[in-house]
């Protein structure tokens, strides 16, 4: 196990650099957790001792309304950190995490990561440029779903993910369309029938339920700004 854990390691992000006795220190606080598909890893309200990182499988992180919605806020995949936000508030986790699939992730407990922290501040630093373009994603989230309506929500998210697949023309969803619809905050069938508007546009084509093809790059960037209409 302790050679799985050490193997792991040196594929997230979040440990490149470190030098090799600071990733042995931190393989000797981490644990391995595995979670079978749609388990709870956690609720929010629940205490926060720990945090997590990816090892395989994805994780969805989200809220929940009183009347039972589901806001989807993000999904981790492999190499991705999440519940991080207790270790330094010393709060309860701000919202619920599930596993889409299963799931292996790295527990790190709180008490021993914050005091391996104070004796290797690179942990520290390459945490807090995680934590930092973390905030931004959650900027851009907050923006959507205030300043946007669905389309150009679904525009920027479509814009997004033509820039983090290197401009791909096609782009292949790695999620479901319900948990894309309640990422951007809507429903499965108004999520359809935006798609299908997009498409008779000639902004984009679909192949199927999972790809995607970018045909106006120009239209949806237009449509993802603040107050951008699909006509």
């Amino acid at each position: 196990m302790t050679h799985r854990i050490e193997t792991s390691m040196r594929a997230i992000p979040l440990f490149k650099g470190l030098g090799d006795s600071v990733r042995a220190a931190l393989g000797g606080i981490a644990r391995l957790r595995s979670f079978s598909k749609a388990e709870a890893i956690f609720a929010e309200g629940e205490p926060g001792h720990g945090f997590f990182v990816v090892v395989e499988g994805r994780v969805k992180i989200y809220k929940l309304s009183d009347d039972g919605k589901e806001q989807i806020l993000h999904i981790f995949g492999a190499g991705e950190p999440f519940g991080e936000v207790p270790v330094f508030t010393g709060r309860h986790f701000p919202a619920h995490a599930m596993a889409l699939e299963t799931t292996c992730s790295l527990y790190f407990p709180q008490k021993e990561f914050v005091g391996l922290i104070s004796a290797h501040p690179d942990v520290a630093l390459n945490m807090m440029a995680v934590l930092s373009h973390r905030l931004h994603i959650f900027t851009d989230l907050i923006e959507n779903l205030s300043l946007k309506e669905v389309p150009g929500r679904l525009a920027a998210f479509l814009m997004y993910q033509c820039a983090a697949s290197a401009g791909a023309g096609t782009i292949r969803l790695d999620i479901s369309r319900a948990q894309l619809a309640s990422i951007l905050g809507t429903i499965p069938e108004t999520l359809s029938r935006i798609m299908a508007r997009m498409a008779q546009a000639g902004f984009i084509a679909l192949h199927g339920t999972r790809d995607i093809e970018i045909l106006d790059r120009r239209a949806l960037k237009t449509l993802a700004r603040p107050g951008g209409k699909l006509l």
